[in-house]
């Protein structure tokens, strides 16, 4: 989103890509994660995900927002619109697809959706091992992002995800994702 801050967010990950640690800023609200409704439902992990190409993985985290109830179809297109005006690549294997300013009446509530791939995504030249999809209501897309870049900058927490075996270990990691 055109926002001073999502550049630091990109930055942060950036300078961690290069030393696997940092920390993000902490905001004070929060928002529950959690598989009983929350940004984060058990539904929308996928350990194995299936795409082969950014734009198909844009796809599969857009269908993961779509089942969740947190967006309406269109909100998959913004993505896509977005991403030809900035790379959600984020570095450290990660990439943040969300749509665009003007999606945003096409998000019903705030959501995250996460996929771990086995072979990377080709992500622009980059290897995306990691697609956390987003939609945040109102403003809360620049605090998400800001949690995720807490979490994907911390070389113990990318190692979790990259180990763990179901859904639950997943969310008791991203659990610390609340806006």
């Amino acid at each position: 989103m055109a926002s001073p801050a999502y550049d630091d967010i990109v930055e942060l990950i950036g300078e961690a890509n290069g030393n696997g640690a940092g920390s993000a800023a902490a905001d004070s609200a929060t928002v529950d994660t959690g598989s009983d409704g929350g940004v984060l439902s058990t539904g929308s992990i996928v350990l194995g995900g299936r795409a082969r190409s950014r734009d198909d993985a844009i796809d599969e985290a857009g269908r993961l927002l779509v089942s969740a109830g947190a967006v309406d179809e269109g909100y998959v297109a913004s993505m896509h619109e977005r991403e030809t005006s900035v790379s959600t690549f984020m570095g450290n294997g990660l990439a943040i697809p969300h749509g665009t300013n003007d999606a945003k009446s096409s998000i019903r509530r705030t959501a995250l959706c996460f996929i771990r791939y086995d072979e990377p995504v080709d992500w622009n030249g980059k290897p995306a091992e990691f697609v956390v999809g987003i939609a945040g209501a109102g403003d809360d897309h620049l605090a998400l992002l800001s949690r995720i870049a807490g979490i994907f900058t911390d070389a113990e927490q990318v190692a979790a995800l990259r180990a763990a075996t179901t859904r639950e270990e997943v969310t008791s990691i991203l659990d610390a994702v609340k806006v």
